[in-house]
């Protein structure tokens, strides 16, 4: 990935230069987008960069120590390159971005400017405005330990350690009915009790939208089926006849993961942790303190 520096920095000095920006998109479902401001396209390291996009960038800011680089780019929307409903979909959301200057008369002498992800993206008169953040705006993430009483992991993850795939707490269904928002009409899926997918996940396994997902607000069972109702809309041409994988849902409480999930072992939260009432308790003669409410 790394070029000839040496070269392209003698290049630079000459006074006489043949440079332009390499931009790599690579998508979190693994999809690879390349994009270059010169008018022809460019290749290397066995990537393909287009001209054809209309991608422009702004001046790349670089700092030293822990400051945020961040930056801007621009392109025009191309039904070859990056679609409106994509961006709609939110595929391009915490997509890796790298950026090389470039000598496109000698390709070898490059260097990589710029390495992060794409963080807020818009779309205005026909075109998408995409933000930059360096790797360094991780470092803005807040990090520690919640205490509180419900369970502070997510099902599925690396605290968790629940078994999503386990037999009875997935199931494949098929829409049947879609308004266009929120709500899903599935035919199977129902041998599980109603509400049991209820602050889980709807993945799409089929059709232009496969890969996207959303979170699950509500869950009726209906004859032949299930009514599914979203917190958000899923874009990128959900209709009848696609396939969903539902997972099951956990809303956190100790009992939920004890009966639900019999993963009580890795429950992250703290059931016996008293509440607010508890701090202003003052000693008393009449009842005793016992951290319960004092009503």
């Amino acid at each position: 990935m790394s070029g000839d520096k040496q070269g392209l920095q003698a290049h630079l000095q000459s006074g006489l230069t043949t440079v332009c920006r390499c931009w790599a998109i690579t998508r979190t479902d693994g999809q690879f987008f390349g994009f270059t401001d010169h008018d022809m396209e460019l290749a290397f390291d066995g990537l393909i960069f287009k001209a054809s996009t209309g991608l422009t960038a702004a001046a790349i800011e670089q700092a030293t120590g822990l400051s945020i680089d961040n930056t801007e780019a621009m392109g025009a929307l191309s039904d070859a390159a990056v679609r409106e409903d994509d961006i709609e979909a939110g595929r391009f959301d915490g997509a890796e971005v790298r950026a090389w200057l470039v000598n496109w008369a000698n390709l070898d002498q490059r260097v990589l400017q710029f390495r992060g992800s794409i963080g807020e993206l818009r779309r205005t008169g026909g075109a998408f405005h995409a933000e930059l953040r360096g790797l360094t705006d991780l470092l803005n993430r807040p990090l520690g330990r919640i205490y509180q009483k419900p369970c502070t992991a997510v099902l599925g993850d690396g605290e968790c350690r629940f078994n999503t795939d386990a037999p009875g707490y997935w199931a494949e269904a098929e829409i049947v009915g879609f308004d266009g928002g929120t709500s899903l009409h599935l035919a199977g899926g129902d041998a599980a009790d109603e509400g049991w997918f209820e602050r889980g996940r709807l993945d799409v396994v089929s059709g232009p939208a496969a890969g996207l997902w959303a979170s699950i607000k509500q869950d009726r069972l209906v004859r032949g089926g299930r009514e599914i109702t979203l917190w958000s809309s899923i874009g990128g041409g959900l209709s009848a006849g696609h396939k969903v994988r539902l997972t099951a849902g956990c809303d956190k409480r100790m009992q939920t993961c004890r009966l639900k999930f019999n993963n009580f072992l890795n429950f992250q939260g703290f059931p016996d942790l008293p509440g607010e009432d508890w701090v202003m308790a003052v000693p008393k003669k009449e009842k005793s303190n016992t951290g319960g409410s004092i009503r």
